[in-house]
């Protein structure tokens, strides 16, 4: 069984946003000092988008060039 290539990539960033998130998350409602880990958050959330879009870019790669004309 194959998956397409943007199933494959869904999966691949919900699962690494629940990798990533969950424990910052759990370290900044659980711990004195993880209100300082808010000051990390926006840097995380960003590289989360832009792995997102480099995701997005390889699940639809662009259309092949048209061969050239002689």
């Amino acid at each position: 069984m194959t998956l397409s290539r943007p199933v494959m990539a869904t999966l691949f960033g919900v699962i690494a946003a629940f990798v990533v998130l969950t424990p910052l998350i759990w370290l900044i409602n659980t711990r004195d000092w993880g209100i300082l880990l808010m000051l990390l958050a926006p840097v995380v959330i960003y590289a989360l988008i832009h792995a997102g879009r480099r995701l997005a870019e390889w699940a639809q790669p662009p259309p092949p060039e048209p061969p050239e004309e002689r």
